[in-house]
């Protein structure tokens, strides 16, 4: 199947869920099974839509055991999150302890409003230890990923709030590419995991190195050239509302008429006074990109001839 739906993976993954046999015949690890199994078949509406899990600082799989959990668990596929304190911190380790990510916020809210000057540096420790791995991922924890997981194991990896498949080959972490900006990057298939900045290569089904057009990036800014772009497709929508306003169909301008409709639309009301004096074409150009300089302090400066 090319395509399988939301709905036919729920199903799928529920028929797994339910075909899994108990590892022990003991009469209250079987009742602790059906409890996990009803548990599970709560939780796989949810898998849809995202799964609350809170991490634990000391190991790649230690998370908070919750109901979303146990599916995990019984489909046998391996949790992993990166976001591990640094064995060589033994202040931040102390700061920092067995605590899950919502034990340390509440701990570091308590510690600082204290009256006592230990608690609040150690507060203030762990504060800084949330800030500087604000990616959810250090390079102590990178390392333990790669000695834990497996040769060829699929595995899931959490990081930002997001579930990602991953799978190790030869030796290396790649995370299987689901961003939205690849939809037509077809040679695009896994990125590599190998640094804590996210700019990993892309690669392949067969996991050769491929360059796709482009890197979508929600944080990155737009270039000079893009700002100007999107200038002149603000300037064409303004056109266009000015012609269905004077009833006319909208069409493809060029970049004279597109300035002399701005231009017509913001000298209308002068042009309208009998005595008044009328500025030339050039007088017209200048004083509307003087304006828009004024708007737009932040675009490159230019007119349009």
């Amino acid at each position: 199947m090319e395509v399988v739906t939301t709905e036919e993976l729920m199903a799928h993954l529920g028929e797994c869920v339910l075909s899994i046999k108990p590892r022990e015949k003991a009469e209250g690890m079987e009742l602790n099974f059906q409890q996990n199994m009803s548990d599970a078949m709560a939780v796989l509406p949810k898998l849809s839509t995202g799964l609350d899990v809170n991490v634990r600082f000391t190991g790649v799989s230690d998370f908070e055991y919750t109901p979303e959990c146990i599916v995990f668990d019984l489909l046998d596929i391996p949790l992993y999150h990166g976001w591990l304190v640094d064995p060589q911190s033994p202040e931040v380790v102390s700061a920092v302890g067995k605590l899950s990510y919502n034990q340390l916020v509440e701990k570091i809210i308590e510690f600082k409003h204290s009256t006592d000057t230990s608690q609040v540096s150690e507060g203030l420790i762990a504060e800084q230890f949330l800030e500087s791995t604000a990616t959810q991922l250090s390079y102590h924890g990178l390392c333990e990923l790669n000695t834990t997981a497996k040769e060829g194991e699929l595995s899931v990896f959490f990081r930002n709030n997001h579930f990602s498949t991953m799978i190790k080959h030869k030796g290396h972490l790649y995370l299987l590419v689901t961003d939205q900006g690849f939809l037509q990057e077809e040679s695009v298939v896994w990125e590599s995991l190998h640094n804590v900045e996210g700019d990993g290569n892309f690669c392949d089904s067969d996991f050769r190195l491929c360059h796709p057009s482009q890197k979508p990036s929600a944080a990155s800014q737009p270039s000079p050239q893009q700002q100007q772009q999107m200038q002149i497709d603000q300037d064409y929508l303004v056109a266009m509302s000015l012609q269905q306003q004077q009833g006319e169909a909208p069409g493809p301008l060029s970049d004279l008429e597109l300035a002399r409709q701005l231009q017509q639309e913001e000298y209308q009301q002068p042009q309208t006074q009998p005595h008044q004096h009328q500025p030339s074409a050039g007088q017209m150009r200048s004083q509307h990109g003087g304006q828009r300089r004024r708007e737009k302090k932040d675009d490159s400066d230019c007119c349009i001839l």
